[in-house]
């Protein structure tokens, strides 16, 4: 191959760099980013955008896949399926919780997903080190292994047996990490204090009232002052209070803040009316003066992360009484889907909805080669048709579980393709080749 020609062109597209939408063509070279411009010569391949718009490659930095290297839950969610729902959403890259089958909270269980990962997942992948009170004091060394984004603590007890509640081992685990800690911040204490004011049978709502507002502002509160004392940064994942977003707003210097599309699309207590178990997640979703709260920090820039906590669970434990009923939604594949219409909606701009989407948790989590269209970074690209109209039904949900709580939505905009390093791996719907992820690296 001569030094003038390229493996793919994406020509006559809306290319959205770091500096502004342009009319672009886009050069690959072996996996890279090569060339933007125009007229930039041969290439074996070309992908026609015309009337499309090229993002950087969506990341989503919150899911939970249910693999840990092991076949994930039948019928659920495992890597493959997962991933499929990803790249079938515009996504490139998704970052795994550690709550799964096994866990993954030590050298081995590490291994164990770092060695599954290829020619089992879509999409490109990183994942998260579970924090124990067993771990607390040599998580630094997993944190360290390949393919390792940070570790998370559930200092609220969610979805699985990981639970690092009292502050002397968040403090340990803080003083332990050697890069990023990110919390689930919801106070468990508080939690359990509240949970017999309610039975078996009361209304789905009671979900937000037990997991109030307090619960997670207290828990932001109590996990800032350890980040603060251990001079450590944290993330504090699913914000989802106006006293948090407020809290946060005053203390950047070492906190950033992760939102969900959740919490920005869904308001109690009519989701639990409508959508009954399927609106049942943590932290809840919560009222609408919260949910203005959240667009607040989208536009003044608190927010540093959107995410889709993909919580995948079968609907036989979706439909049981709360609080019997699993916590948790499904939602990398409708993502930015979604998203892209609160752009045409004008309640964000597309330079921010790739900001907090592909920018945003390439910088918070330092991952290397991603998050922008620029020379020298990886070739993922989210192409997408700001004007098409489509709606989000079941059928379409790849995840095993076969659900969604957007059900019946009308998007306008959607995911025409999605490119991995140089490699059309989605094209209008249609997913034609083998899983050809890898587990990224990141910046330690």
């Amino acid at each position: 191959m001569s030094t003038d020609s390229y493996d793919l062109i994406i020509e006559n597209g809306t290319a959205v760099l770091p500096w502004g939408e342009a009319s672009a063509d886009i050069g690959v070279r072996n996996g890279k980013i090569a060339a933007i411009g125009k007229n930039l010569g041969p290439a074996r391949e070309t992908f026609n955008a015309a009337g499309l718009h090229v993002l950087p490659g969506i990341i989503d930095p919150h899911v939970h896949f249910r693999d840990g290297g092991e076949g994930g839950i039948p019928g659920v969610e495992d890597m493959r399926s997962g991933s499929l729902a990803a790249v079938l959403g515009g996504v490139t890259t998704a970052l795994d919780m550690p709550n799964t089958k096994p866990p993954t909270v030590d050298a081995a269980t590490v291994k164990l997903k770092y060695d599954y990962i290829p020619g089992h997942t879509y999409c490109d992948f990183g994942f998260y080190a579970g924090a124990t009170k067993e771990n607390a004091d040599y998580v630094g060394t997993l944190e360290d292994m390949p393919g390792v984004c940070a570790v998370k603590v559930f200092a609220g007890s969610s979805t699985g047996d990981l639970l690092v509640e009292d502050d002397a081992s968040i403090e340990r685990v803080l003083r332990g990490s050697r890069h990023l800690v990110a919390f689930h911040a919801e106070d468990e204490y508080r939690l359990r204090e509240r949970r017999p004011r309610f039975s078996v049978g009361d209304p789905y709502a009671s979900h937000a009232e037990w997991r109030d507002p307090e619960c997670a502002a207290l828990g932001t509160r109590r996990v800032t002052a350890l980040a603060r004392k251990t001079n450590k940064r944290a993330h504090i994942l699913h914000v989802s209070t106006i006293d948090e977003f407020a809290f946060i707003r005053e203390n950047k210097d070492i906190i950033s803040a992760e939102v969900l599309v959740n919490h920005l699309l869904q308001i109690g207590p009519e989701a639990y009316e409508r959508l009954g178990g399927y609106a049942v997640m943590n932290p809840p979703i919560r009222s609408q003066e919260h949910v203005n709260a959240a667009w607040a920090a989208i536009a003044d820039g608190t927010a540093d992360t959107i995410a889709s906590d993909h919580a995948p669970h079968s609907k036989e434990s979706k439909e049981r009484p709360w609080p019997t009923c699993h916590s948790g939604l499904t939602g990398v594949q409708t993502m930015l889907p979604l998203m892209l219409t609160q752009v045409n909606a004008g309640r964000l701009s597309l330079m921010r909805l790739v900001d907090l989407m592909s920018a945003g948790p390439a910088r918070i989590y330092g991952a290397v080669g991603k998050g922008r269209i620029a020379a020298g970074y990886d070739a993922d690209f989210s192409i997408v048709d700001m004007n098409a109209k489509r709606k989000i039904e079941n059928s379409m949900i790849a995840s095993q579980c076969g659900w969604t709580p957007f059900a019946g939505t009308q998007c306008t905009a959607w995911p025409m393709a999605t490119i991995i390093r140089g490699t059309v791996v989605m094209f209008e719907g249609t997913v034609p080749g083998e899983p050809l992820g890898q587990v990224i690296k990141f910046r330690k």
